[in-house]
């Protein structure tokens, strides 16, 4: 008797443990706009009937199908209705759970769809998937547009992948797909009228884009051995067409042009420059054949995907070869432009024009910008916030997509993640980002239709390298595209993520998990007494300890709790501890609380207008940078470095050191050398050090090399930089440090 009286004790704390497990519907991301919990759970049971009104029939089939439930005809045998609703918002939908049953009501299709959705994720959150914890949740979308972008020219991913990366942004309430479908190393679609384009042009020599770029860059054949690739036949195209509008999401094809074409341009080189192959990026636009051909292949894409929006690209082409060329440049003259780019605009006009002529909107990346903008033309913002505030200035729509959405940028410590193409954006940056503009007045406000989160895969040669570096950054993107702006908070939003790793791992979502690496930020202390730093953990309620003098941190060391303040140097060594234990590599940060903090700069050479970080006080300061140069503290040249600092006065100086950045990918090179010089006056200036370096610019790596010399019985005011640029792209430093 007493072993049954035991066993019934365990079993009932086992159901206690299994109702505090629940995770309730205050975890859903994104955050509705009204959550309220109620006691109890709806049980899902093979008796449970789906029953829809008649406009949402699609919605209650697919609820169906994902629950493996069945449709009613009638509301009576149903436990789960979906109702129409006219009161409620556009998009927006209600959803009342309840012991007896589920009630999702909506004004139109899409918010019916979010209804189902935000009933799934719910569902996938908890231990047991059959309960469903009761809520009462009202919602809608902040922005219409709330898109993720995928690019399968770099590297293709077949349709199965497709359709569960659209499962996922249906999941998170992205309505738009940004299907980037064609681009210099591979066409992705087949048209009809030119079979190459999916014959050779789908089809390269290596399967690694570097190695490719290394051995000629040159195109096979299908069929071939080496073959490496692929492309989506018009059925595969209509296929994940129908399978997103199912679910509520948006497919916009991107066809880039004018630049970008490489691929086009070697199995059809007569519409390039010079005719000939492997030669050219853009589209000769003097061609008069060019337009009927891009307008051919435009066509196919109208006849497969029916989304009001075509996006045509439009970004970073150059100019040289229409420069060269006697065809364009008699077209430039005959329609009286001024330069390449009205030459280009003359030819994204043309495309909107005939897109138009089809019922449909150009959509570009913001280049389409320069030469003038096409009179209904919409705008993607990329290269910061400029473009935007211009179009949206100018009246045109714009979405949002600048680095702070650019999920091909490292998500933590780059030596400890496999390569990407640079930068550095961990999830609580993607996070903090606001998709308006500050400076945008009221009207133009509206012109900002939402954003969406890019994946560029030149170093993603997998879907599990994909769903790497998406999530779960990804979801973050999606709380910026559906949440009000003041119910965003991120450690709430970190909280609720933590529910949410059970539901990527049951969709087998090869997740970036969360790292035991630390990022540490230095900034003068607000009375300049020292450098405060600040210790950030991606790890949720992270117990981290550490030390100032360069000692391993143990588990009685001090534990962070609020930004500290440390003199001069001091050699910072910190941990996140778990049950006494550090979890993976100690963080180690050399502060510098320097003598040059807040002294005058003297630039003899200008920084780039595209990098100004914090301008003149950007190099002293005493705020490092981070792994990214699009942080604003990493000044960028695309000349040589020369700069002075003033230190106010004729004193000994102990010791000089400047680091520079390298990341061969975008372009990034140390300079030359680094040389310091010394002067009492400011105009005589006696060489004291010449520091060489011996990286070498193919390494692939992002590196940081810091340039730093002792110097004895020396004694100067102005300190004078110079580095030499040798590469041509850009070098980036972020402060000068002297002692």
């Amino acid at each position: 008797m007493q072993h049954h009286l035991s066993f019934l004790i365990l079993v009932n704390l086992a159901l206690v443990c299994s109702l505090k497990a629940q995770t309730g519907a205050a975890q859903l991301i994104p955050k509705p706009v009204s959550c309220q919990e109620q006691t109890g759970v709806f049980e899902i049971h093979t008796s449970v009937h789906v029953f829809a009104e008649k406009e949402w029939l699609s919605s209650a089939q697919l609820l169906a199908q994902e629950l493996k439930l069945s449709v009613s005809k009638s509301k009576g045998k149903a436990s789960i209705l979906l109702l129409k609703s006219p009161e409620l918002p556009a998009a927006g939908y209600a959803l009342n759970i309840t012991p007896q049953g589920i009630t999702i009501s909506a004004s139109d299709e899409a918010g019916s769809i979010h209804g189902l959705f935000t009933l799934l994720q719910l569902r996938a959150l908890q231990a047991n998937s059959n309960q469903i914890p009761c809520a009462s949740i009202k919602d809608y979308p902040r922005f219409s547009y709330r898109g993720m972008h995928l690019d399968v020219s770099r590297n293709f991913f077949p349709v199965s992948f497709i359709k569960k990366y659209i499962d996922l942004m249906a999941l998170y309430k992205f309505n738009t797909f940004h299907w980037h479908l064609t681009d210099s190393p591979g066409w992705r679609l087949q048209i009809d009228k030119y079979p190459l384009l999916s014959a050779q042009a789908a089809f390269r020599t290596h399967g690694s884009w570097t190695e490719w770029s290394k051995n000629g860059s040159r195109f096979s054949q299908e069929g071939a051995a080496e073959a490496y690739g692929g492309y989506y036949s018009k059925v595969d195209a209509k296929e994940i067409v129908r399978y997103a509008a199912q679910r509520g999401i948006t497919v916009i094809p991107e066809i880039e042009i004018p630049g970008h074409s490489y691929e086009v341009l070697a199995v059809y080189p007569e519409f390039s420059c010079t005719g000939k192959p492997y030669q050219h990026h853009e589209f000769c636009i003097g061609n008069p054949n060019t337009l009927p051909f891009l307008t051919d292949i435009l066509s196919e894409v109208l006849a497969i995907f029916p989304s009001e929006y075509i996006h045509i690209g439009g970004d970073e082409a150059g100019t040289s070869s229409w420069k060269n060329c006697p065809k364009c440049q008699a077209l430039k003259k005959e329609k009286n432009l001024a330069d390449e780019h009205e030459l280009q605009s003359y030819l994204i006009k043309q495309l909107e024009a005939f897109l138009k002529s089809k019922g449909r909107k150009l959509i570009g990346w913001d280049e389409i910008i320069n030469g003038g903008l096409p009179p209904d033309a919409t705008v993607m913002s990329w290269r910061g916030e400029a473009g935007a505030i211009t179009a949206a200035q100018q009246g045109h729509d714009v979405v949002m997509t600048p680095g702070e959405t650019y999920l091909d940028a490292y998500q933590s410590n780059p030596s400890t993640q496999p390569l990407a193409i640079g930068g550095f954006l961990p999830i609580q940056r993607v996070y903090a980002y606001e998709p308006i503009p500050a400076v945008l007045k009221e009207n133009e406000k509206k012109h900002i239709l939402g954003t969406q989160g890019n994946l560029w895969t030149e170093f993603m040669p997998s879907t599990d390298h994909v769903e790497y570096m998406a999530f779960p950054r990804a979801i973050a993107i999606a709380e910026n595209a559906w949440t009000q702006k003041e119910a965003k908070n991120y450690p709430d939003f970190q909280q609720r993520l933590q529910a949410h790793y059970l539901l990527l791992q049951r969709m087998n979502v090869n997740y970036y998990r969360p790292s035991a690496f630390l990022e540490v930020k230095e900034a003068p202390a607000p009375d300049n007494s020292g450098s405060a730093i600040t210790l950030i953990s991606e790890i949720y309620q992270p117990e981290i300890r550490y030390t100032t003098d360069g000692s391993t941190p143990s588990s009685s060391s001090e534990r962070y709790v609020k930004p500290f303040v440390v003199q001069g140097k001091a050699n910072i060594q910190a941990s996140v501890f778990k049950n006494g234990v550090p979890l993976g590599k100690i963080t180690s940060y050399q502060a510098n609380h320097h003598r040059a903090i807040g002294k005058k700069t003297i630039f003899n050479t200008l920084w780039s207008d595209s990098y100004p970080a914090q301008q003149e006080n950007t190099l002293t300061n005493g705020v490092r940078g981070s792994f990214t140069y699009s942080d604003k503290q990493w000044l960028g040249y695309l000349k040589n470095f020369d700069v002075t600092v003033d230190m106010g006065s004729v004193q000994p100086i102990q010791e000089v050191a400047i680091t520079f950045m390298q990341q061969k990918g975008p372009g990034v090179f140390l300079p030359a050398y680094v040389e310091i010089l010394g002067s009492e006056d400011g105009s005589n200036f006696v060489p004291l050090k010449k520091l060489e370096h011996d990286v070498s610019p193919e390494n692939p790596e992002l590196l940081f090399k810091t340039f730093a010399c002792g110097l004895e019985k020396t004694k100067a005011r102005y300190i004078r930089i110079v580095a030499p640029n040798v590469r041509g792209g850009f070098m980036f430093t972020d402060e000068i440090v002297v002692y």
